[in-house]
């Protein structure tokens, strides 16, 4: 700690400032500060998956769908064909028990179920691909896919 007497001239001001105080309030809340950051920034350790493009391959027994709007109501096609709700459930239902009978029946070894694949347009609002999703799944479809195109300029991305 530096400190003046003042010198010869007793009548002059002291032009010199104090900082010790200063640098000791800035110490503390530099520790203050360390010690709350880590506890402010408490996250969930997540491990996140890589977002990969994978090219789908078309079996002849998987379903697929496009599913669009047209004059502001949802509108299904199963291949080419629109279909109502209704008639979704059903095709979807005849499918999957033709596909099943065809393997050998329910208890069939190796049983490889059909899959849908769902192309939505991009402006399709979240219901009618909700939608067609939650009727898939009621006929019994248990994997329900989105097919999307790959970005430019490669087949993968991370």
């Amino acid at each position: 700690m530096a400190m003046s007497s003042g010198g010869g001239d007793d009548d002059a001001p002291l032009s010199d400032i104090n900082t010790t105080p200063l640098v000791d309030v800035m110490l503390v809340l530099l520790i203050i500060f360390l010690i709350a950051v880590p506890v402010v920034l408490q996250t969930v350790p997540l491990k996140l998956p890589d977002v990969r493009f994978d090219p789908t391959t078309t079996k002849p027994e998987n379903v697929n769908l496009s599913v669009t709007t047209e004059g502001g109501e949802c509108a299904v096609y199963w291949n080419l064909s629109k279909v109502n709700s209704k008639e979704l459930l059903d095709l979807a239902v005849n499918k999957l028990k033709a596909e099943i009978d065809r393997q050998g029946g329910p208890n069939a070894a190796g049983l490889e179920l059909p899959e849908a694949h769902i192309r939505g347009d991009v402006n399709t609002p979240y219901r009618c691909i909700g939608g067609t999703i939650y009727t898939m799944q009621s006929a019994g479809f248990a994997r329900v896919g989105f097919i999307s195109e790959p970005p430019p300029g490669g087949g993968s991305s991370t």
